[in-house]
């Protein structure tokens, strides 16, 4: 699309692309928008990604603020819900209480580029990519007990996956986020306290004609958390099962980025950086130097740890770093054998 057709401001580069608004593509939402009927309207955007816009809504059924994912209408079938399906009849108790997010309904909405699948869910926090971000730049690290309870927690979340054959496949800080339970009943200002106002945008063609349809009349940028502080209080989510694949049936190519979670929650950073697409760059490069990464090398690591991890508590960690490390993949730790690394060793885990 071409975007000197649009007057300029200040959210038409840094959100949605707007290409993606044809047929097929996005649904244009605008705040105050209804869907199913008046029950859920919509009073902020939390996000968006390659085949959804997810969204603040209020939930007048419940009587709650949840997340609206606005699937693109050409994922009409989108694989997420069934997935979640599976997943749910293995957990007990719910998804949210093996960390993984809560489905709670899920309806279809016809608009101007086609029939979306909406999927609501629990309302979440900020990703965990935006959070360590935050403490990376204020050159700042996770309390110990809230880096343990993290680990933990997607540790039992990928247990769940495992048990029911199944793989995540796409597992990185971006598709993992906070809960939201302290504020999922809070008033509108009380929540917009912690998320920021919206900051919207009219959209508008610079020969002033009128725009198609399938555009969005308003830009919106996406909630940044501004006064977020909740990290050690709530619980982490595991997103985005779309990618996920049963045992046995790896896909060809893996959506899976290279860089390591529980690394990232310890040191606030990864342990390998990319230039591209992984599969296609760094495997063949380890093949041809055949020698491994430095971060993948035991006494490198331990180094490391010793050198910034200072905290006993978190000892129990590289351990469970390491087994996670191992470059053969069939020597690598298990989730259930990392948990019980975690307990063996002293861990405050989770009841």
């Amino acid at each position: 699309m071409d975007m000197s057709l649009f007057c300029q401001n200040n959210l038409l580069d840094t959100q949605e692309s707007l290409s993606r608004y044809r047929p097929g593509g996005y649904h244009p939402v605008t705040l105050s928008d209804t869907f199913k009927n008046g029950r859920y309207r919509v009073y902020h955007k939390l996000g968006w990604g390659g085949f959804s816009t997810v969204w603040l809504a209020d939930d007048r059924d419940r009587n709650r603020w949840v997340s609206l994912m606005i699937m693109t209408a050409d994922l009409r079938d989108s694989r997420d819900l069934e997935k979640l399906k599976v997943l749910g009849s293995h957990s007990r108790g719910g998804l949210s209480s093996n960390y993984i997010v809560q489905l709670l309904d899920s309806f279809s909405h016809e608009g101007a580029n086609g029939v979306h699948q909406c999927l609501v869910f629990e309302l979440l926090g900020p990703s965990v990519d935006r959070v360590l971000a935050d403490y990376r730049e204020g050159h700042d690290k996770l309390c110990p007990e809230t880096v343990l309870q993290m680990s933990t927690q997607l540790l039992k979340a990928l247990k769940l996956i495992h048990s029911a054959g199944t793989s995540h496949g796409d597992i990185s800080d971006r598709n993992m986020a906070f809960s939201c339970t302290n504020l999922s009943h809070a008033s509108e200002n009380e929540l917009f306290e912690v998320l920021g106002t919206p900051e919207i945008e009219l959209l508008a063609r610079v020969d002033g004609a009128p725009l198609h349809n399938g555009l969005p009349t308003q830009l919106v940028k996406a909630a940044e958390w501004v006064e977020w502080v909740d990290e050690d209080d709530e619980e982490i989510r595991l997103l985005d099962v779309g990618e996920s694949f049963l045992q046995g049936e790896e896909p060809n190519v893996l959506a899976q980025p290279g860089t390591l979670r529980i690394y990232s929650f310890v040191f606030t950073t990864y342990p390998f950086w990319y230039l591209g697409e992984d599969e296609v760059l760094v495997f063949p490069m380890i093949g041809l130097v055949e020698s491994l990464p430095a971060e993948w090398q035991p006494k490198r690591l331990e180094r490391k740890f010793a050198e910034e991890v200072r905290d006993p508590k978190l000892a129990p960690l590289l351990p469970v770093i390491q087994g996670l490390m191992r470059f053969l993949t069939s020597a690598r730790t298990t989730a259930d054998k990392a948990l019980d690394v975690l307990s063996r060793t002293g861990a405050q885990l989770e009841q």
